[in-house]
């Protein structure tokens, strides 16, 4: 049941992995022009909702990692105070659960800082896009 549960927390990091991969290409390729877009304040308005989704998402698993984290380091001083020898194997098991959230966590985090440099590039190309209609009037 465990093995399972680590599997399905897992599976779901890749989920969010690929998905804000994906999500940052695809907008990548529409601001280089290699996507023509059609409505640019729409796709601001998306990558919005994306951007708050993916930023949640980024507070929950630091809250999460913070956890382990500090339950990693109450374990060695518990040991340390104790000498108890179990509290080792706490502690093992905390290690391997935590690297793969920083590891998430900075994919997230950096990923974040992506979308927010997209942000400004989206928001150039629809006040471009407003100017020119402006200047068509």
């Amino acid at each position: 049941m465990k093995l399972q549960a680590k599997e399905n927390a897992e599976s779901e990091r890749d989920k969010m992995k690929k998905r804000i991969i994906a999500y940052t290409k695809r907008i990548d390729k529409c601001i280089s022009g290699e996507t023509p877009v059609d409505n640019w304040e729409e796709l601001l308005e998306e990558h919005i909702h994306q951007l708050e989704w993916f930023q949640h998402e980024r507070i929950v698993h630091m809250f999460v990692m913070l956890a382990f984290a500090f339950f990693a380091v109450g374990t060695v001083f518990t040991f340390i105070i104790t000498d108890f020898m179990p509290l080792l194997i706490l502690e093992f098991l905390l290690m391997v659960l935590l690297i793969p959230y920083v590891k998430h966590y900075y994919l997230m985090e950096n990923k974040c800082q992506d979308m927010l440099k997209q942000y400004d590039a989206i928001w150039a190309k629809v006040k471009e896009e407003r100017r020119a209609k402006e200047s068509a009037k």
